[in-house]
C-alpha cells in the first residue's frame, strides 16, 4: 500500500490550555512586587483564574468568532422606526461578560485595584483586544465623573458593579452599565478645542440639548456617554445617556460604523447629536479640565493594550521555536533565532514591567506619584505602543509563512497593533504632553529623576544614559523639534531603571547594553552575541 501524503509532522502544537497570567514571569512577579503580602495570595487566585480561562480553547474560540463577526448596525426596526442599534456576535458578549465579572471596570475603591486591573487587562487583552475598548472607557469614566458627586453617586456603582447586562433600557434599571466617550470631531482630530458641538441649556439645572457630530464614538452601544461640546461658557464635558429615564431613548444617531484596519470586533462609529438631552459634567468652559484623568486612564490602558498584545506575540513565537525542527535542531536553539526571541521578549518584559509600575503610582495615590505618571504615562504611551507593530510583524516572521495564514492568529495582532498608538492621541500628541509637563511643572521631571535615581550605580551604561538625558534635559529651548527623542530617551531610561532594579541580571543585562548602551541594530535580532539569550528567551517561554 502507497504511504500517506497526509502525515503531519514538524508543526507545533497549539498554544491552548494554559494559564496565561502565571506563565508569564514577567507580569506575576510584577504582580508580586506591587501588590501587598496579606493581599497577594487572593490576587494571584483571581489572576489565574482568569489566565485559565483566556488561555483555555473555548475563550480563545470565542476571540476568534468575536473578530470574524464584526458588529453591523441597524438604524430602523422593520417599521421604520430609527433604532440605532449595533448588533454583535454571541462571542463578543460572552467576552465582554467575562471582563466584567473579572472586575476590569472595578479597580477605583478596591485595594491594589489599579494593579490587579493591570495585570487582568495585559491579560485579557491578549484573548481579542476588541472588547478592551467598552472595558477602558468604562473603568476611565469614574474620576471625570467624581467631579460632580452627584452624577458620581448616581453611576458609579453601575460602572463599577461586576453585572455585564446588554439590554438597552433606563440605567436605574440596571445593575451594570458601560460608557463610551465621544470627544473628536471632523474638523478637529486630536484639536478637541476646536469642536463645534453646540450645547444649549435647558430649563432644569445642568441639562442642555446637544447638537453636533462626533467623527469618533467610541462603543456605541454603552449605557452612557462622556462628550465635548461647546456651551456658552466654553468647552465643557457632558453625560448623554443613551436611554432616557422615562424609558425613551435619547437622540444618539449613529450614522455608519468604521471599516477599521484591525479592532474588528470593536465598534467604532460616527455619531449625530440632534437635540440630544445631556448633564454637564463639571463646570461650563472646563471640559478638558474635567475629562482629562479620563484620558490619561485611557492612556495606561493603551500601554496595557500594547504589553498584551506584545507578549501574545513573543509567547506564540517562542512556543512555535521552541517545537519547530529546522537544520538539524529546534529553531529556539539556532543562535540567530535565539537573537531574534530574545530581543522580542526584553521588549516585551519592559513594557509589562514599566506599565504595572504605572499601575501601581495610580494605587499609591501619593503627590510624588502622582507627579510621575505626569511625564511616565505620555511617555510610556508614546514608546510601548510604537514599539508593538515592529514586535508583531518580527515575532510573525518567527513561525514563517505559518504566521501570515489567518488559523495562525498572528495576522490579527498585526492589525491590532498600530491602533494604541493612535487612539487617546497619536505620537506627537504624547510627546508635546510630555513637553508641556518637562516646561511647566518642574515637580514631574523631580518624580522622574527620582525613579530613575533609584538604581544609579547598578549598570554604568544605565548611568551613562542618565547622564546624557540630563544633558539633553538642560536646554529645552526650541525643544519641540526635538520632543520625539526626548521622550523616547525617558521612556528608555525609564525602563532600563525597573529592569536594573527588579528583572534577572541576563535580561537588564541585555536591556542596558542593547537600549541604552547602543550595541543594537536597526531591527530585532541584532543583539551582542556575548550575553545570555538562552536564559531571557527561556523567561519567555508561556508553556512546556
Amino acid at each position: 500500500m502507497a504511504p500517506s501524503t497526509h502525515t503531519v509532522t514538524n508543526q507545533p502544537p497549539p498554544l491552548v490550555g494554559y494559564d496565561v497570567f502565571a506563565t508569564d514571569q514577567a507580569l506575576a512577579e510584577a504582580v508580586g512586587r506591587h501588590v501587598e503580602a496579606g493581599l497577594l495570595d487572593k490576587v494571584r487566585a483571581e489572576l489565574t483564574t482568569l489566565g485559565r480561562a483566556a488561555g483555555s480553547a473555548q475563550v480563545q474560540e470565542w476571540g476568534a468568532q468575536a473578530n470574524e463577526n464584526p458588529p453591523r448596525l441597524r438604524t430602523h426596526d422593520r417599521y421604520g422606526h430609527r433604532v440605532d442599534e449595533v448588533e454583535f456576535h454571541p462571542a463578543w458578549h460572552r467576552l465582554l461578560g467575562k471582563g466584567v465579572s473579572a472586575g476590569l471596570t472595578a479597580a477605583w475603591d478596591r485595594p491594589a485595584g489599579h494593579v490587579r486591573r493591570a495585570a487582568a487587562f495585559l491579560v485579557w487583552t491578549q484573548v481579542e483586544a476588541g472588547t478592551c475598548c467598552p472595558l477602558s472607557m468604562t473603568h476611565a469614566a469614574v474620576p471625570a465623573l467624581r467631579t460632580d458627586p452627584e452624577l458620581s453617586a448616581e453611576w458609579e456603582p453601575r460602572l463599577t458593579s461586576a453585572v455585564y447586562e446588554r439590554e438597552l433600557r433606563p440605567a436605574q434599571l440596571k445593575a451594570g452599565a458601560l460608557f463610551g466617550m465621544g470627544m473628536t470631531e471632523k474638523q478637529g482630530g486630536s484639536d478637541v478645542r476646536a469642536g463645534t458641538t453646540a450645547a444649549r441649556p435647558l430649563a432644569e439645572d445642568g441639562a442642555y440639548e446637544l447638537t453636533g457630530h462626533k467623527w469618533f464614538c467610541s462603543a456605541p452601544m454603552s449605557d452612557g456617554f462622556l462628550v465635548l461640546a461647546q456651551a456658552p461658557g466654553g468647552l465643557t464635558c457632558f453625560l448623554v445617556p443613551r436611554v432616557l429615564a422615562d424609558g425613551t431613548r435619547n437622540v444618539f444617531l449613529i450614522q455608519r460604523l468604521k471599516d477599521k484596519l484591525g479592532n474588528r470586533s470593536n465598534a467604532s462609529a460616527e455619531v449625530e447629536f440632534d437635540g440630544t438631552w445631556a448633564r454637564r459634567v463639571g463646570e461650563e468652559g472646563r471640559g478638558v479640565r474635567t475629562i482629562i484623568e479620563m484620558v490619561a486612564a485611557t492612556r495606561l490602558d493603551c500601554v496595557l493594550g500594547s504589553a498584551g498584545l506584545m507578549r501574545q506575540a513573543v509567547a506564540q513565537a517562542v512556543h512555535h521555536c521552541g517545537h519547530r525542527e529546522a537544520f538539524g535542531g529546534k529553531l529556539v536553539d539556532k543562535p540567530l533565532m535565539r537573537n531574534v526571541l530574545a530581543d522580542l521578549a526584553l521588549e516585551s518584559e519592559a513594557a509589562t514591567t514599566l506599565a504595572l509600575r504605572l499601575a501601581a503610582a495610580y494605587d499609591d495615590g501619593g503627590e510624588q506619584e502622582r507627579a510621575l505618571l505626569r511625564i511616565a504615562v505620555p511617555a510610556a504611551k508614546y514608546w510601548i505602543t510604537k514599539r508593538c507593530a515592529p514586535l508583531t510583524v518580527e515575532a510573525s516572521e518567527c513561525l514563517g509563512g505559518n504566521g501570515y495564514v489567518e488559523e495562525s492568529g498572528m495576522p490579527r495582532l498585526v492589525r491590532e497593533s498600530p491602533l494604541n498608538s493612535i487612539w487617546e492621541g497619536a505620537g506627537n500628541v504624547q510627546a508635546l504632553d510630555v513637553l508641556r509637563a518637562l516646561t511647566r511643572e518642574p515637580q514631574a521631571l523631580d518624580a522622574y529623576l527620582r525613579e530613575v535615581g533609584l538604581a544609579r550605580g547598578a549598570d554604568h551604561r544605565l548611568d551613562a544614559a542618565i547622564k546624557q538625558l540630563l544633558t539633553e534635559l538642560a536646554d529645552l529651548e526650541g525643544a519641540e523639534a526635538r520632543a520625539r527623542r526626548l521622550t523616547e530617551r525617558l521612556a528608555l531610561v525609564l525602563q532600563g531603571a525597573l529592569l536594573v532594579r527588579y528583572a534577572p541580571p541576563d535580561v537588564a543585562d541585555a536591556f542596558c547594553a542593547s537600549r541604552l548602551g547602543g550595541e543594537w541594530g536597526a531591527a530585532f535580532g541584532a543583539l551582542p552575541h556575548t550575553l545570555n539569550l538562552a536564559a531571557v528567551v527561556e523567561r519567555a517561554r508561556p508553556a512546556h
